[in-house]
C-alpha cells in the first residue's frame, strides 16, 4: 500500500485528503498545512494526523500531494523529488517555466513519478469523446467563472484558461506555431477575462475564451474535424458528436442530409448523444497517480505535460500584457 501525505488542507486539499481515504491502495499518513488553526480543525473532520512541517510528512511518506498556492509549488516538490518521494502537483506546475523545467530535469535525474492536476482529462464528458476526436483542426473553448475572490491570486489564464489550453495540448498532436491574445483586469491586478488563439505547425488552431467575471457558469469546448463536430459540455457533463457520412442508397423520410453539389454526392447527417459514465475526476486522477506508482507505468498526465501547458500560458500572458500595454 502507498504511503502517501498532502500538503494544503485548504478547499481543494480537504478534497484531495477525503478521497484519498477513501482509495484502497493508499495510506493516508497524514497532512500538513502552515494554518495551524486550519490544520487543527481539518484533523478533527477528518481524523487525520497533522504533520507540523512539510519536511517531516515528506519523510513518512512514498509519494506527496501538494495542493498548496502555486508560488510554493516549487520548493515543496523540489524538496519530496530530492529525498525521492514521488509527487502529485496541483496546476499549474510551478509559478515560472524555468522552475518547471528544473522540475522535469530532478524528475528525470531521481526517476520519480510526477503527475500534474489537470483535473479535465479525466472529466467523464471529454473520455467519453476522445475516441471521436481524429485530428480537429479548429477547437473553440469557453470556460466561463462567476467571480470568486479566491482566484484571483493569479491571472484568469493560469486560473482558467490553462485548464483548456492542457485539453487542446493533449489533443493537438503538433507544436505552437504562433499565440495570439487579448484581454481586460476589471476587478482584480490581472486579467479577468481573456481571449486567445493559438496556431500550430499542422494548421490547427484553437481560440480560447476564459472570463471569472461572467453572470453564468460555462465550461464548452467543440472540436472541429474533417466529416465531423465534437462538443464536450465539462460542467453538464454532455457530450454530442455530429458526424457525416456518405450516402449509400436511397435516404428514408427521415434521414437528414446535405447536397455537396458540383457533382460531389449527398453526405447524411447523424447525431449521436454520448453515454457520458459518471465518475469523479479528482479520485480518478489521484488512483491512476498511485497506481502508476505501484505498476511503475507512466503518469497520465507528466511533467512535461505541465510544463508545456504552463509555457503556452505564459506566452498566452506576454500577449496579454503586450495588449494591454498598448492600450495604456
Amino acid at each position: 500500500m502507498l504511503k502517501i501525505g498532502v500538503i494544503g488542507a485548504g478547499h481543494l486539499g480537504k478534497i484531495h485528503i477525503r478521497l484519498l481515504k477513501e482509495i484502497a491502495t493508499a495510506e493516508l499518513v497524514g497532512f500538513h498545512d502552515q494554518h495551524t488553526e486550519t490544520a487543527e480543525k481539518v484533523a478533527l473532520e477528518y481524523g487525520v494526523k497533522f504533520f507540523k512541517s512539510p519536511e517531516e510528512l515528506i519523510e513518512a511518506c512514498d509519494a506527496i500531494d501538494v495542493v498548496t498556492p502555486t508560488v510554493s509549488h516549487f520548493d515543496l516538490a523540489s524538496i519530496a523529488i530530492s529525498k525521492n518521494k514521488h509527487v502529485f502537483i496541483e496546476k499549474p506546475i510551478t509559478t515560472t517555466v524555468a522552475q518547471a523545467k528544473t522540475l522535469v530535469r530532478l524528475i528525470q535525474e531521481r526517476g520519480t513519478k510526477a503527475q500534474i492536476g489537470h483535473v479535465e482529462r479525466f472529466n467523464p464528458a471529454f473520455l467519453a469523446a476522445k475516441e471521436y476526436l481524429d485530428n480537429p483542426m479548429f477547437i473553440e473553448t469557453h470556460r466561463l467563472a462567476e467571480f470568486n475572490p479566491r482566484g484571483t491570486d493569479v491571472s484568469v489564464v493560469h486560473d482558467l484558461m490553462i485548464h483548456d489550453i492542457d485539453v487542446v495540448l493533449s489533443v493537438v498532436k503538433s507544436a505552437v506555431k504562433n499565440i495570439n491574445a487579448s484581454g481586460v483586469a476589471v476587478v482584480s491586478d490581472t486579467p479577468d477575462i481573456a481571449n486567445a488563439r493559438i496556431e500550430f505547425e499542422n494548421g490547427c488552431v484553437a481560440n480560447l475564451t476564459a472570463s471569472r467575471i461572467s453572470l453564468k457558469n460555462m465550461r464548452k469546448s467543440r472540436f472541429f474535424q474533417r466529416d465531423a463536430y465534437i462538443s464536450v459540455d465539462f460542467l453538464k457533463k454532455k457530450t454530442e458528436v455530429v458526424r457525416l457520412k456518405n450516402v449509400v442508397g436511397e435516404p428514408g423520410p427521415l434521414d437528414i442530409t446535405i447536397d455537396l453539389g458540383n457533382g460531389k454526392g449527398s453526405k447524411q447527417i447523424y447525431f449521436d448523444n454520448l453515454k457520458v459514465e459518471e465518475g469523479n475526476a479528482i479520485r480518478m486522477e489521484l488512483e491512476l497517480f498511485i497506481q502508476s506508482i505501484i505498476k511503475d507505468e507512466p503518469t497520465p498526465v507528466t511533467a512535461e505535460d505541465g510544463c508545456n501547458a504552463l509555457e503556452v500560458a505564459h506566452s498566452v500572458m506576454e500577449k496579454l500584457n503586450a495588449s494591454l500595454n498598448i492600450l495604456a
